[in-house]
Formats: C-alpha cells, sequence, structure tokens
C-alpha cells in the first residue's frame, strides 16, 4: 500500500484553492479528479459572477467567506493577470411590494461587512439603465464578473509549482478510517490503495457520496444531498444594459439574473430544477418561464431573443421548500477523525468564496501556512 501526505478529493475551484494553499504550506499534494480534465462540474457551470456578500445570513460561513474571499479574489486576479471586471449589478424590485426587500438585503449586507451598497430610487435606475422596469433598485458596485476557467488554471500552476500532482480519470471508490491514517481506494485506469495522513473531500455535488463509501465516518455527521439544476439561456444579440440586473431572489437562490461573459455574451440563469440524477441539457422548453421572469424588469425582451445555452447543479444539503443551508466544513472536532476535512453544500457563493474556504481548511487541517 502506498503511503501519502495529502490527498484533496475533486479539481474544481474549491478543490484546487485548497490544495494550492496546502501545497504552498510545504504538504506532499495530489488531487484527485474522476473527470479528465479540472472544473468540469459545478466551477465551470455557474454564473461566473463575483459575489460581494449581499445575501447571506449575518455570522454564517456564506457571508464571512463571501466578503472575505472577495477581498482575496480581486487581489489574486490583479496580480495574475487573470481577466475580470468589476463590473456592477443593480437588485432589482419591479414593483412597490418589493421595495423593502431591497431594504432588507441593504441592511443584511452592511451588518456583513458590505457598505457601499446605493439604494436607488426608480428615476435613478433609470438613469442607469433606461430599459429597466424598476420601482427602485440596489447597486453593487463590488460585484463583478471573472474567467473561472483562468482562474483555475492558476490555482493549478501554483499547485504544481509547489510540488503537488494532479491526477484525472481517478475516482475515489472507497475507504476505510485506520488509527494511523485514511485509506483510500482510488480507481480508474490505474486502481490503487492509499495510506493517507490527510484527505480533503472537495467532491462538491459527490462530496456526501464520497464520505458514505468510507467505512468509519459516521452517518450522522454526513448531510443529506439533492441536486438543484439551474439552466442558463443566451440571448441573440445585445442587451442595452451595462451592469448585472438581479431580480429578487427566490427560494431556489437568485432568480433568474442577467449576466454578461467577459466576452460580452449575455445569458440569464439559473432558474431552479431540483432533479435525482446529472442531466445537462437544457430544455427549450423553459424559454417560456424565463421570459415571463425577465419582462418582469425588462419587458423589451424580443420573443425570439433566448436560446438554450448550458446548466449545472447546485450542490444542496436541503431540499424544495426548505430553509437555505449554510456552507458545511467539518473537521475532527465534528466527525473526530484526525486529517479528515469534508466540505458539504458548497454552491454559490463558492467561486467568489474558495480562497478564503481554502484558508478555513488549512486551519481545520491544522496546516500552519509558511
Amino acid at each position: 500500500m502506498d503511503k501519502l501526505d495529502c490527498i484533496v478529493i475533486g479539481a474544481g475551484v474549491i478543490g484546487l484553492a485548497v490544495a494550492r494553499v496546502m501545497a504552498m504550506s510545504g504538504r506532499e499534494v495530489f488531487i484527485l479528479e474522476a473527470t479528465e480534465g479540472i472544473g468540469n462540474e459545478a466551477s465551470s457551470r455557474n454564473s461566473e459572477v463575483i459575489h460581494a456578500g449581499i445575501y447571506y445570513l449575518p455570522g454564517s460561513l456564506k457571508a464571512k467567506l463571501c466578503v472575505r474571499g472577495k477581498q482575496l479574489l480581486y487581489q489574486y486576479c490583479a496580480e495574475r493577470g487573470i481577466n475580470y471586471e468589476r463590473i456592477g449589478k443593480i437588485i432589482v424590485a419591479s414593483d412597490e411590494g418589493e421595495v423593502q426587500d431591497l431594504e432588507r438585503l441593504r441592511s443584511q449586507a452592511k451588518q456583513n461587512g458590505v457598505d457601499d451598497l446605493v439604494l436607488l430610487t426608480g428615476k435613478g435606475a433609470d438613469s442607469l439603465e433606461p430599459e429597466l422596469n424598476c420601482a427602485a433598485g440596489l447597486l453593487s458596485p463590488s460585484t463583478g464578473i471573472i474567467d473561472s476557467h483562468s482562474l483555475m488554471e492558476e490555482f493549478l500552476a501554483d499547485s504544481k509549482d509547489s510540488g503537488a500532482e494532479l491526477v484525472l480519470g481517478t475516482k475515489v471508490e472507497g475507504g476505510r478510517i485506520l488509527d494511523d491514517g485514511i485509506v483510500l481506494e482510488v480507481g480508474g485506469s490505474e486502481p490503487m490503495t492509499v495510506l493517507c495522513r490527510t484527505v480533503i473531500n472537495c467532491g462538491g455535488i459527490h462530496a456526501s457520496d464520497v464520505a458514505h463509501s468510507i467505512e468509519g465516518i459516521s452517518d450522522g455527521s454526513i448531510p443529506p444531498s439533492f441536486m438543484c439544476k439551474g439552466s442558463y439561456f443566451a440571448l441573440s444579440g445585445s442587451a442595452p444594459f451595462e451592469h448585472l440586473i438581479y431580480p429578487i431572489p427566490d427560494e431556489g437562490g437568485l432568480g433568474i439574473h442577467l449576466t454578461f461573459d467577459l466576452a460580452g455574451k449575455v445569458r440569464f440563469g439559473p432558474d431552479t430544477e431540483w432533479v435525482d440524477s446529472v442531466d445537462y441539457a437544457v430544455d427549450p422548453g423553459r424559454a417560456s418561464a424565463f421570459s415571463d421572469s425577465i419582462r418582469r424588469y425588462w419587458p423589451g425582451l424580443s420573443d425570439t431573443g433566448l436560446n438554450p445555452d448550458y446548466s449545472g447543479i447546485r450542490a444542496k444539503i436541503v431540499g424544495p421548500d426548505e430553509e437555505a443551508a449554510d456552507f458545511m466544513i467539518q473537521g475532527s472536532e465534528t466527525h473526530g477523525i484526525a486529517g479528515l476535512v469534508n466540505l458539504y453544500g458548497i454552491e454559490s457563493p463558492g467561486l467568489t468564496a474558495s480562497m478564503a474556504i481554502a484558508e478555513e481548511v488549512v486551519k481545520l487541517a491544522g496546516v500552519v501556512e509558511t
């Protein structure tokens, strides 16, 4: 049986951010990824937005790590030349009944340390974005967009520069907890059994399944796992907006919002669809519901303006009609297993929070960064 120091399971943005800090601290790191590339699941199937920290309950991990992560991410992108734009966004109250929601969001954001929000009247929003149907708006100047793949490539480069190795096509099939470490059974073209000092489970939508496959992890410490699919539609042509446009958030997420990529392509999404298996096909029939939602804040959308684009799966640890859950990052003080850190429910704002999440993980893993 091979003996290894540290294994990070999953090469999405979270796994790569964690591997980077672990490797830079002097640990021998192997990154195991079940697919044939990095960031093939949630990390490349989202809105690529750098969030400000508005939506999350004060004191929660999501609030703390989003605000900290945003600062780290903007600094890192500027230092490394990663493409991003601090484009700003407007959260729209489409009617008077939603204006109180903007006040609530502004108050909550301030508690989270986000104090640059500007409450706009309908006329104020109209002066910035004349095509909006808007009773009032909340301007977030520190919201941005990013090239998520370039970010992941940079995290990986830093990891490799510090000696980490990426092994693709290697699914963790199971394992067991021993007194002297954690055994993992690794599949792929060259199956092997390894004994690890430290294991970081960054499996995304598969994190709970990975934990259940390792004998000795208490089932009671593993949260349930739900998959919430979000589809995106692309806009034919350009939109007459200079900011990202968001509706008031709904129970499943942040609502069907308008975002740009760095090339200027406009897309709308994600919506909310609870599913039992991974299927990334976008149903063209969902365009009608998209159009209805979008026209609440942009009546000018044409009848032929939307085309199916892509979809992603959010990693949820609560189901439909349940209150939104916080990130769950478990170290030995929770599950009682030395050297194991499990990350569950890392959905939005996971991309924004990735570097701050990595800071939390290395603390739980007992690493002092050098």
